[in-house]
């Protein structure tokens, strides 16, 4: 087990069409051995969508780890002052919290467990998910990319056709990624080819 032991956050945000997928891979993390907490973003814990209800997101999330997600600003907070987790991932990571993390904003429990976790120095994994990322939202990217103890899962261009600003994560590359940052190395290569 690669993760056996490890304390990880596992922070999900709105990217709904994207939530099944992640899930499946905090199944992975759970299966290597990672003691996994979950922390929702608001959108993620009040929103009912095409692609699910609120509520069920939360079950699912709670049933995967055996720990009740993390759901207000609050709750957040003491993963800081606690040190209570080895490493954070972020998956998938809208634009919206993308931007805000970028600019030192902090107004949901999913942004406050990303800085609370980052005062201790300690490493957060990013799966990018988002409409805007070769858009407005680039240089957000480009500022993550050269934080300290922030690391990228590959991504790429998910629809050039229909829509070529939008980048998406490999989220089956989450537990290899986590595996590089926990060695203070980012994962390569980092932009990937990840449709036609």
């Amino acid at each position: 087990m690669r993760l056996k032991g490890i304390r990880l956050g596992f922070v999900v945000t709105g990217s709904h069409c994207c939530l099944k997928e992640v899930l499946t891979e905090a199944e992975k993390l759970v299966a290597e051995g990672a003691e996994v907490t979950p922390v929702v973003s608001y959108a993620v814990s009040t929103l009912d969508t095409r692609f699910g209800k609120a509520t069920d997101w939360c079950s699912r999330l709670h049933e995967i780890t055996d720990r009740e997600p993390i759901k207000t600003i609050d709750a957040a907070e003491p993963i800081g002052p606690g040190k209570l987790f080895d490493i954070l991932a972020v998956a998938p990571c809208t634009g919206n919290t993308l931007a805000k993390l970028a600019n030192g904003i902090i107004d949901t429990p999913a942004l406050m467990a990303i800085k609370a976790h980052l005062r201790n120095q300690r490493p957060v994994v990013i799966a990018v998910s988002t409409n805007d990322g070769l858009g407005l939202n680039a240089k957000n990217i480009a500022t993550l990319i050269n934080t300290k103890n922030i690391y990228m899962v590959p991504f790429g261009q998910d629809n050039p056709a229909a829509k070529p600003n939008s980048l998406v994560a490999r989220f089956d590359k989450i537990l290899d990624t986590i595996c590089c940052a926990l060695e203070g190395k980012q994962i390569q290569p980092l932009l990937i080819q990840t449709a036609e």
